[in-house]
C-alpha cells in the first residue's frame, strides 16, 4: 500500500513525532488535549524519530501491558492509540492495520501449580527469566536521567499547546517508576525453579511440553513459566494462558482441549521435559 499524495498526507519517511503532530491537528479542538497526551506518550515509548512502518505487531500488542489505569481508563487511552494507528494505516504508512492488535489487558486468576505450592506473594522464575528481569530493571533505571531531562525541557516550553508534552512526560515518568517498583518487587519475591524439588509425571511450571495438534498433526513445544517472564515468540507460555491452564497437572499421553479466543484446539501430550 503506498501513501496517498495529498497535501494532508504524511510522507512514508515521516517520524512518529511528525505523524502524531499531523494526526492531532486534524482532530476537533476539544479532542486535542487528551489525544495529544496519549499519542505523545505512545510516541515517546517507541522513540520520536522512529517510523510508524517500523513498528511490529508484537510491539504494538504489548503496549497495553504498560497501561496501569483502571479498565475503563485503559480502554479510553487505548481507543485514542487505536485511532492514531488506524489513521496511519489509512494514510498508507503501514502495511498492516496495527490498531487491530491493541487490546485492553485482561487479568485472570493465577492457578496454583499441583506439585509446587507457592507461598502467598511468591514468584517462581527460571534462572534465565530472573536474569532477563534484572536486565530490564537495569535498562529502566538507566532511563531515569533522560526522562528527568525531558521533563525539564517540557516544563520550560510554555508556548506548546497547553503543554501536553509536560503532562505526557510526567505520566511516562510515573509509569517508568511503577514498572521499576514492580520489577524490584518481583525479583525480591522470586524463587528460582532450580532451587525447587523436581516435579513428578505431571506438567508443572518450568516444564517444556511437546504437543501434537490432533487436527494438523503439527508438533508444538511450549515451556510453562510465570506470567512475568512469558514470551510467546520464544515458546514461553504463562501458566495463566489458556494453553497453560489446560496443561497444568496433566500427564504424558493425555488429550487436552484448549479454549482460546480463536476457537477450540485439541492436542495430545507427546512428552514432558522437566526442568
Amino acid at each position: 500500500m503506498s501513501p496517498r499524495n495529498t497535501p494532508d498526507s504524511a510522507p512514508a519517511s515521516s517520524s512518529l513525532a511528525e505523524i502524531a503532530t499531523q494526526f492531532v491537528l486534524r482532530l476537533p479542538s476539544e479532542d486535542r488535549p487528551r489525544a495529544q497526551q496519549e499519542v505523545y506518550k505512545f510516541v515517546r515509548w517507541y522513540g520520536e524519530e522512529r517510523q510508524l512502518s517500523g513498528l511490529t505487531i508484537p510491539e504494538v500488542a504489548n503496549y497495553a501491558e504498560q497501561i496501569t489505569s483502571t479498565t475503563t481508563e485503559a480502554a479510553e487511552k487505548l481507543r485514542i492509540i487505536k485511532t492514531f494507528l488506524a489513521y496511519g494505516y489509512k494514510q498508507g504508512l503501514t502495511r498492516t492495520n496495527l490498531a487491530a492488535h491493541i487490546k485492553v489487558k485482561k487479568t485472570s486468576p493465577k492457578p496454583v501449580s499441583p506439585s509446587k505450592r507457592q507461598s502467598k506473594g511468591s514468584v517462581l522464575l527460571t534462572t534465565e527469566g530472573y536474569a532477563d528481569l534484572e536486565a530490564q530493571l537495569t535498562l529502566l533505571k538507566d532511563e531515569r536521567p533522560r526522562v528527568a531531562e525531558d521533563l525539564r525541557k517540557a516544563a520550560a516550553d510554555k508556548d506548546f499547546r497547553e503543554n501536553a508534552p509536560l503532562d505526557a512526560a510526567r505520566e511516562y515518568q510515573g509509569q517508568l517508576e511503577a514498572r521499576i517498583r514492580e520489577l524490584e518487587s518481583t525479583l525480591k519475591m522470586a524463587t528460582l525453579m532450580d532451587e525447587q524439588q523436581p516435579g513428578g509425571g505431571e506438567v508443572d511450571i518450568g516444564d517444556t511440553v511437546v504437543l501434537r495438534d490432533l487436527v494438523s498433526g503439527e508438533e508444538l513445544y511450549y515451556t510453562l513459566v510465570d506470567a512475568s517472564e512469558a514470551n510467546p515468540i520464544e515458546g514461553k507460555l504463562s501458566v495463566t494462558s489458556p494453553v497453560g491452564q489446560a496443561l497444568l497437572g496433566r500427564q504424558k499421553g493425555n488429550k487436552v482441549e484448549v479454549r482460546a479466543p480463536g476457537g477450540i484446539a485439541h492436542y495430545q501430550i507427546e512428552d514432558i521435559k522437566h526442568r
